[in-house]
């Protein structure tokens, strides 16, 4: 007890704790104990002396002796104090209450957890932008911008991982670099919205080449700035987040929702690229992130008026109304055939309303075509095709490329009477991108498909960068040629790797985008260009104008062709089309030969649609 005064007195702070002890006799330091009914009066004396007797440092201070009246009854006890006993503490103080509490608190959020995230879609932990979760379906819906999320763990899906990876490394290069300019570069983030899982797919077969090549286009923007010398201030630097839509886009605006939380967050983003199918789920995520406030730039979406979805849209490939005349004025030049039979399909759980590009696509043969459409079907997988053995008009496919393979197994049986001429839409591309599916097609049936970046092959990149007068081509080229970009490299003379037309039909969106952010940061940067930048001194709407305004002139000189825009429209004018033909199938190893083309090519000069 003397110990615990010492203390007190030594520290001069006051505690919340009152000892009670018992004994026969009173500390001898103590003067005489007050009988137990005056304890008031006892505590107002101590109290009244307590602020001398610890300047004295009185070993006594903090003691107050009483001593039991000779009237009190009751059993004695030790020193003949009274017994007495604490009250039974409240029932939520118990010590098992607090260790109850968290475990099932463990197990709430466990389940909690499990319904949202999954193997392979979990939040990160190691840092990045990440926001995921798992839906209905069993997808992972959401955006990561660092490997702690890759999408998609399917078997036969690594190309499609393998480009994820790539961008986040060159995400933590950029945000390096930008740190070693003293924050003087303009630095961007541009979003990658696409399908990204949900596809059935064999262990052999790459179902998501689409997006596999649209991530390969905006790494290879992304590497292309890395590349720039580190004294070129006003050169952008650009990370790409990676977002997820699910299969056909049906979890769209679940994704637009984590991505307006971040845009809000982080004033470095700037825009969106991608989309990759033209649905009515589509429409919807255009018309959310219209409302949010973010650009789209979609490389390869040409249903007719989507950019009526929103006023922040703008379209790199020509629209399917464009791709209709071309089939047909192809029909009437080339193949002087005036009959044409028409199959079409859709998705499996997909309908024609559903399906915009399928649905415009088809809309747009039958005005054409008109009288001269004999045959309009859809063809569902299994489906016979003996009807058009030999057939001497135009056999046109205006399906997903989903179900070309059954297509064309389907006109084996024609054996050495095929067709004559079988001309595909655009979807056709991501069939012919495929080598494990082109091993099973007849070898005796050419296909004439159509392509929107037959301006940026192997073949049209290396003929450019001979001529030494298109640097936008030659650099293009240089890029996709290195070791250390894609895997494997491309269009490199001693092997066949083909460069995917989305490669470059995604580089040309996102170099649109980043072009308006240099221009955007000369201007403000204008009196003193080593000032840092500051990514609030631009918004997405003011991008997107600046886009609108370099475009006004004469057009966006893009790898795949000149890019322009009418004021009142997201659909480019007289953009580049093409027919490719491949005369044996299952050859994967001979490039296809463009065989007619529409549109323009690098100058505003109208030019005819014709043969090549």
């Amino acid at each position: 007890m003397r110990l615990v005064g010492d203390v007190r007195t030594e520290t001069g702070r006051n505690d919340p704790l009152l000892i009670v002890v018992s004994g026969g006799q009173p500390p001898p330091e103590l003067p005489e104990p007050h009988p137990l009914t005056e304890a008031d009066e006892a505590y107002d004396e101590w109290t009244e002396a307590l602020p001398e007797m610890r300047r004295l440092r009185r070993p006594a201070a903090w003691l107050v002796a009483l001593r039991p009246d000779d009237t009190d009854t009751g059993p004695p006890s030790r020193g003949s104090v009274r017994p007495f006993s604490a009250p039974d503490p409240p029932w939520w103080s118990r010590r098992f209450l607090p260790a109850a509490l968290c475990l099932v608190l463990v197990a709430a959020l466990g389940v909690w957890a499990g319904s949202r995230w999954g193997p392979g879609c979990h939040p990160s932990l190691t840092g990045g932008r990440v926001s995921v979760e798992v839906v209905a379906s069993g997808e992972c819906v959401g955006y990561s911008d660092s490997a702690a999320q890759v999408f998609n763990n399917d078997p036969g899906q690594d190309g499609l991982r393998t480009i994820q990876e790539r961008i986040f490394a060159q995400n933590r290069a950029a945000e390096e670099v930008w740190q070693r300019s003293d924050r003087r570069r303009p630095f961007l983030t541009l979003v990658y919205l696409g399908t990204l899982t949900g596809n059935r797919t064999r262990a052999d077969e790459e179902s998501y080449v689409s997006e596999r090549e649209e991530l390969e286009g905006m790494a290879t923007a992304q590497y292309a700035l890395l590349k720039e010398s580190a004294g070129a201030d006003g050169a952008a630097l650009l990370r790409i987040v990676v977002a997820n839509g699910g299969r056909q886009m049906i979890y769209a605006d679940r994704a637009v929702s984590m991505l307006a939380e971040l845009a809000s967050d982080d004033p470095t983003v700037v825009g969106v690229v991608g989309l990759v199918e033209s649905r009515t789920s589509t429409a919807r995520a255009l018309r959310e992130l219209n409302k949010v406030g973010l650009p789209v730039l979609a490389p390869t979406l040409s249903a007719d008026r989507m950019d009526a979805n929103s006023r922040l849209y703008l379209q790199i490939s020509a629209p399917n109304t464009d791709q209709v005349e071309m089939v047909d004025a192809y029909a009437q030049q080339v193949l002087k055939v005036n009959e044409a039979h028409v199959y079409y399909t859709t998705l499996e759980g997909s309908t024609l309303t559903e399906d915009l590009y399928v649905g415009t696509l088809v809309d747009g043969l039958r005005q054409r075509f008109g009288p001269r459409m004999t045959r309009l079907e859809e063809w569902r997988t299994g489906e016979r095709l003996t009807d058009e053995c030999g057939y001497p008009g135009l056999l046109f496919y205006a399906g997903r490329w989903t179900e070309f393979d059954g297509f064309l197994r389907a006109l084996r049986e024609c054996g050495g009477n095929p067709p004559r001429h079988l001309v595909a839409d655009d979807s056709v591309n991501r069939y012919m991108a495929n080598p494990g599916l082109r091993a099973a097609a007849p070898g005796n049936l050419p296909v004439t498909y159509v392509s929107k970046a037959s301006l940026a092959t192997c073949a049209a990149l290396r003929a450019a960068q001979e001529r030494r007068d298109d640097d936008a081509r030659a650099s293009f080229l240089s890029w996709i040629q290195a070791d250390d970009l894609l895997d494997p490299p491309r269009c490199r003379p001693e092997t066949g790797h083909q460069v995917g037309e989305r490669v470059s039909l995604a580089y040309d969106a996102a170099m649109m985008m980043i072009r308006a952010v240099e221009s955007l940061a000369a201007r403000l940067h204008h009196a003193d260009p080593r000032q840092r930048w500051e990514p609030t001194s631009v918004n997405p709407v003011a991008v997107h104008a600046e886009v609108l305004r370099q475009n006004a002139g004469q057009g966006y000189r893009g790898v795949a062709g000149l890019i322009r825009f009418t004021p009142e429209s997201g659909e480019p004018v007289d953009k580049r089309l093409a027919l490719l033909r491949v005369e044996q199938v299952p050859d994967v190893a001979t490039a296809p030969v463009e065989v007619f083309r529409c549109g323009l090519a690098d100058t505003a000069d109208p030019v005819p649609c014709g043969p090549t």
